[in-house]
């Protein structure tokens, strides 16, 4: 089979852009191959940003108001492809993820989950006469999965290893891992992944609340780390009922968004502060952390022998450095270790999962997803090969 160029395009809840990788792909599973051609992130214009934004934190619009917006995320979403390749051999294939504007997860057996990502696949196929699979989440919902985590399984062929168990961790708004089994016969059956909580979207949030809007994120974690973490208030919110569930489980901006932040606001009027608002941005920084540590210690049959982080959040030196505490010996790195891009992979993935949606192979992991059966993931828009 020989190597096929693939655009992958990903924008997460943290809506810091759109992530853009320019892969090379050959091989199907065990043997699938991917090399990273180019890779950038297109930031958004910033009165689109903040429209989506506000579509994620409940906002109303009229429906003439949301096709503007999709209008806009299509084109942008086709300009990144179109931008990548310039001075590179030509893709074949998109598989855009599109923007999450609304995630509600399977509540209870018989009962069906909803995600909707604007960005037309349909457009960006029109737009840049590239093939374009999009749409990735609803076939997984129909058979009564969760619709995400989707890219464990991409996970489980590029960064599985025979020898030790591993998790992925990628730190986005939300954050999610995978579990991944030393590679053996039966081994995909027993791969996990699930939103762990959240990742960037609350830090992210507090910074753009205490700059009024002049810093959107915290640059390494430079000023949480100039704070001091109060541990009663991050015991309080890890009572919350979602980290106690058990997987599989996805969650978004509906839950640990504005509204959560105020919430956190308002519980952090009870605790005493040295250096506000650093403390609080500690705070919320090592929630994160401790979230993620709780899931592997109460989901998890132990803690892996490593952690690969990758996302936005695998740049935060501080946060960082909380999760090499707080898992003891557990090394923690990035995926970029054993060759795959963290800032990247979430995008590489998407291209994996078009990729694999042409070639006629299942994209999910029913023991991620719940799911009832492997499907098919992704709607093609324009004619392939």
């Amino acid at each position: 089979m020989h190597p096929t160029r693939v655009i992958g395009l990903m924008s997460g809840t943290s809506v810091d852009g759109i992530d853009t990788a320019l892969v090379e792909i050959s091989g199907r599973d065990l043997d699938l191959k991917v090399e990273l051609i180019a890779g950038e992130t297109y930031p958004y214009p910033p009165q689109l940003r903040e429209q989506i934004l506000e579509l994620g934190a409940g906002a109303a619009v009229s429906m003439a108001e949301l096709a503007t917006i999709d209008d806009a995320i299509s084109r942008t979403f086709a300009e990144a492809a179109q931008f990548i390749q310039v001075g590179h051999q030509a893709a074949t294939l998109i598989g855009s993820h599109g923007q999450t504007v609304y995630h509600r997860p399977r509540q209870g057996a018989g009962e069906l989950g909803y995600s909707f990502q604007l960005g037309r696949g349909s457009l960006i196929a029109h737009l840049t006469g590239i093939t374009t699979v999009s749409n990735f989440r609803t076939a997984d919902i129909s058979v009564s999965g969760h619709g995400a985590p989707l890219v464990p399984r991409v996970d489980a062929y590029l960064l599985g290893d025979s020898r030790e168990e591993r998790c992925i961790q990628n730190i986005g708004g939300i954050s999610n891992v995978t579990y991944l089994p030393a590679v053996s016969d039966n081994w995909l059956s027993q791969i996990r992944g699930w939103d762990t909580g959240p990742g960037n979207s609350l830090l992210d949030l507090a910074v753009q609340y205490f700059t009024n809007g002049a810093k959107t994120y915290d640059e390494n974690g430079d000023w949480a780390a100039s704070g001091t973490p109060c541990y009663p208030l991050v015991e309080k919110w890890l009572s919350h009922e979602y980290f106690h569930l058990p997987p599989p489980k996805s969650t978004g901006r509906e839950l640990f968004g504005v509204a959560y932040l105020h919430q956190c606001l308002e519980d952090a009027q009870g605790y005493q502060f040295s250096t506000w608002p650093a403390d609080f941005l500690a705070t919320i920084t090592e929630l994160t952390a401790v979230s993620i540590v709780h899931n592997y210690d109460t989901f998890l049959p132990r803690r892996p022998h490593q952690v690969l982080l990758c996302g936005g959040g695998s740049r935060n030196i501080y946060l960082k450095r909380r999760l090499e505490l707080l898992l003891g010996k557990v090394p923690v790195s990035t995926t970029d270790k054993v060759g795959i891009s963290a800032s990247f992979k979430e995008a590489i993935a998407f291209a994996v999962l078009a990729y694999w949606r042409s070639i006629g192979i299942p994209g999910n992991l029913p023991s991620v997803t719940g799911a009832s059966q492997e499907v098919l993931l992704g709607e093609i828009h324009g004619n392939y090969p």
